[in-house]
């Protein structure tokens, strides 16, 4: 999409994300610019696996405007520095995509560990993203975890994301480190609501979303 985009786009300051079938072989992108106003640009993208819809999703860029109104209500957690954490070892149950990524989890709580507190909380970063647009490892980042429930988990059971809202903060800047932390606020019926938070090295938060979730244990 941000190949096809026009010259000018402003920064990147939100996206909605259904994810409505599942993606079992090449999916083809198809991207369409909705609305571009004075400030805001709304571009939506579909993705198909053959004839069928995999995904529906609608970006946002926005200029930055002067505004006399200014706060941050969401506070990050006081952790040490990413060296004093360790990577999971290979051996670790773990999503596909995980080998895209570092991940330190930060305390006790892990994926699969039958916690009694349905929250997440890693430092994480790409492996490697040389090239990597800054916005793009931040989204790539923003979903990395495992849904929070996952702490749960007493044992590995399926899972299965179904919308992603997410919000940008300020424009995405290249950064080594984020710390997330994600938790999942309700859970009844098979589905699990959750909220995630990003922070980059110098604890400005730079990415907030909510995230419904199927699981199946």
């Amino acid at each position: 999409m941000l190949q096809e985009a026009p010259e000018g786009l402003p920064p990147l300051k939100a996206a909605q994300v259904s994810f409505v079938g599942p993606v079992s072989n090449s999916a083809r992108f198809n991207s369409e610019i909705l609305r571009r106003g004075k400030s805001v640009t709304q571009i939506g993208v579909d993705a198909r696996v053959g004839d069928a819809l995999a995904m529906r999703t609608s970006f946002i860029f926005g200029a930055q405007r002067t505004s006399k109104i200014r706060h941050v209500r969401t506070l990050r957690p006081d952790v040490q520095e990413p060296a004093a954490y360790l990577s999971l070892p290979s051996t670790a149950v773990m999503p596909g995509h995980f080998p895209n990524f570092d991940v330190r989890f930060v305390g006790d709580n892990l994926p699969i560990s039958g916690s009694a507190v349905p929250e997440l909380l890693a430092w994480v970063r790409l492996k490697d993203a040389r090239g990597v647009r800054p916005e793009v490892a931040l989204l790539a980042l923003g979903d990395c975890l495992p849904p929070a429930s996952m702490a749960c988990f007493p044992e590995p059971a399926p899972i299965s994301s179904m919308t992603w809202s997410v919000d940008f903060p300020q424009p995405a800047q290249s950064s080594n480190w984020y710390l997330q932390r994600s938790s999942s606020l309700a859970a009844a019926d098979g589905y699990s609501l959750q909220l995630m938070e990003v922070w980059d090295e110098h604890g400005n938060l730079v990415l907030l979303g909510t995230q419904t979730v199927a699981i199946f244990t």
